[in-house]
């Protein structure tokens, strides 16, 4: 994109975003400046097309993959990475489900319309409302997270008269993708139960893991019904071979619970964490060759361990939104430092910051960033894209070469913010969360609307 010809930039950009020969950028027909005039900076701008034809990626690759195999595939869109009203609908119309981490989340899905059956709900610490709402929903599937979960999700559907359909989530010892705290298969963190260390505090027969020992507990319960087994192994994985580790490890441990119990679970859940292109140069995982190397592997696993394929099912989240958004903002003070070594770094600062992407911060995560508004034949400069906030870690792009004359006015583009930002985004410094803005065949609409300062004052209660 920074070459300043017409035509699609590639990745990280969506597939709606055109640059002219002026040097504007429009996304999915709608000129840049005319997204600012209307709805201000900062904004999230989300490409609805590019979004569908993500979603619609992901579910034809895996269903022609592994039904190729003998097996069937639902996708769940993980509505962790950006869940709106408007986005449940896209997922659900676009043939998937949706997966929820929260009371708050499973509130959306359903306020969108997407049956409780389609829905998933997660979480390492559910609250009894939260259970007891995806109970009286009739959510299609609570993943258990502990045996003191087990426990609580059979009292709680007893109590209602009505039997739980249930996956337990385990961990298989396969640590992917890119920082520590979000590869969630390694065994000292806190999610599911592992499928090989010795029972500890979360009790079980001797000799059993603590994955086993739960899902002998929920086999045994009349309240529960265990529909299948639960892996995920981390976030951003750009490596399809974590997947068919883990897969193969499920499967086995699926094995050993039929022939210890005579319950062959029907499904296995493999996760998402689906690795995306953040900067110019970088490749997206392949949703056709992850599955089909993934619907080769469990196809052998399963031939070997003499046990019918289940139904598969996984989880993409950032792979359909990441791409499919951009954060928009207006260029502030603009501040040449000189460094140690004699370099000088010119420090952008934009209006917004780590309140509406706080994963440069929190995972030293890598983005890239351009000025859209105008074209420019200035030399490029070593430059840092920095917030407002009163943090010297408040950074939205560690590094990236941007024009020599950027200058404060200047339109500055962030891509591949779909995921993560508005769903992790704070009011830190009191900073107003911005608006999430479709765009689609020339027109924009608005998602979810900017905070304003009253909706801040109206939560005080002082």
């Amino acid at each position: 994109m920074s070459t300043g010809l017409p035509g699609h930039p590639g990745e990280p950009w969506s597939r709606g975003v055109r640059r002219r020969e002026d040097g504007s950028v429009e996304v999915a027909g709608v000129d840049v400046h005319d997204l600012v005039a209307e709805h201000g900076t900062p904004v999230y701008v989300l490409d609805e097309a590019d979004f569908r034809a993500r979603a619609r990626g992901y579910r034809t690759a895996f269903e022609t993959a592994f039904r190729a195999v003998g097996s069937d595939v639902d996708v769940y869109y993980a509505g962790k990475a950006l869940l709106t009203v408007a986005v449940a609908r896209w997922a659900r119309e676009e043939g998937l489900r949706v997966d929820t981490a929260s009371g708050g989340e499973l509130a959306v899905a359903l306020r969108a319309g997407v049956p409780g059956a389609e829905i998933g709900l997660h979480g390492n610490n559910k609250s009894d409302a939260e259970i007891g709402r995806a109970l009286d929903e009739g959510v299609g599937r609570i993943i258990v997270d502990s045996l003191v979960e087990v426990e609580r999700v059979a009292r709680l559907a007893g109590e209602r008269g009505v039997v739980a359909p249930v996956m337990v989530r385990v961990t298989t010892g396969v640590h992917a993708g890119g920082h520590e705290y979000i590869s969630t298969a390694h065994e000292d963190q806190k999610f599911g139960l592992s499928i090989a260390a010795p029972r500890g505090t979360e009790g079980g027969p001797a000799g059993d893991s603590p994955a086993m020992a739960a899902l002998l507990d929920v086999v045994v319960r009349p309240e529960l019904h265990l529909l299948g087994i639960h892996s995920h192994i981390g976030s951003q994985i750009l490596d399809p071979s974590g997947f068919e580790v883990a897969a193969r490890a499920v499967l086995e441990l699926r094995a050993e619970l039929a022939a210890r119990t005579g319950v062959l679970v029907d499904e296995v859940d493999i996760g998402g964490g689906y690795g995306i292109a953040y900067l110019p140069g970088e490749v997206a995982l392949d949703p056709e060759r992850v599955a089909k190397d993934v619907a080769a592997a469990v196809d052998a696993a399963a031939a070997e361990l003499g046990t019918p394929l289940p139904r598969f099912s996984i989880e993409p989240g950032r792979a359909i939104v990441g791409p499919a958004g951009l954060t928009l903002y207006t260029v502030g003070t603009v501040k040449p430092v000189t460094l140690d070594d004699g370099r000088v770094r010119t420090y952008v600062s934009v209006d917004g910051g780590m309140s509406d992407n706080i994963r440069p911060a929190l995972y030293e995560a890598q983005y890239h960033a351009e000025v859209v508004g105008r074209a420019s034949d200035a030399e490029p400069v070593l430059a840092r894209v920095v917030g407002k906030h009163c943090e010297s870690g408040d950074i939205v792009v560690h590094e990236v070469r941007l024009p020599g004359d950027v200058r404060a006015g200047d339109l500055l583009a962030v891509p591949a913010t779909g995921a993560y930002g508005r769903s992790m985004a704070s009011n830190y410094n009191m900073l107003t969360r911005p608006p999430v803005v479709a765009v689609r065949d020339g027109a924009s609409r608005v998602l979810v609307r900017r905070e304003t300062v009253e909706d801040l004052l109206a939560l005080d209660e002082g």
